[in-house]
């Protein structure tokens, strides 16, 4: 199984006024158009999630939206509690296991858990791995496992020339 670890686009900055309640913070106009670009050049590069899982808070909800959009055959999103800020990568790898008819899945969640989650994953909790707003980890790992997957590449918006 490949795993497609996202994080949300480019979001507003915290305001308590407009946002009293961070978790309905939205993504910019900017980053939305920006992450199309992104979600765009990956599946032309061959990324093609079956299912798309994301964090229940709006701006992870809209990355996920956008992602499936720009994908092959527009993927179903679930929104996991265990996306939501401090992820739970049990959970996850739980609802991994119960996803293995899917060769791709994607996660879209909040930093810093998915770069703790990616270094799960491929068994080193060591490893610094960077995710710029954006960005997006293709692991192979087997469904429900961690600690033996491989790190395909990590892509930032950048880096793909957007």
């Amino acid at each position: 199984m490949i795993v497609y670890i996202v994080r949300h686009a480019w979001a507003e900055e915290r305001d308590s006024e407009r946002y009293p309640d961070d978790n309905l913070r939205p993504l910019t106009r900017g980053g939305s158009k920006r992450f199309a670009r992104v979600a765009r050049k990956l599946a032309k590069r061959g990324v093609a999630p079956t299912i798309i899982a994301t964090s229940p808070l709006v701006r992870c909800r809209q990355t996920a939206e956008i992602l499936a959009a720009r994908m092959p055959g527009n993927p179903p999103l679930v929104e996991l509690a265990a996306l939501a800020p401090s992820s739970r990568l049990e959970t996850l790898l739980r609802w991994n296991a119960e996803q293995a008819q899917h060769a791709e899945v994607a996660w879209v969640g909040h930093a810093p858990d998915v770069e703790e989650l990616a270094a799960t994953l491929i068994g080193d909790m060591q490893a610094r791995l960077r995710f710029n707003k954006g960005s997006v980890a293709a692991i192979e790992c087997a469904p429900g496992e961690s600690g033996f997957g491989t790190l395909l590449w990590l892509a930032t918006a950048r880096l793909l020339g957007c």
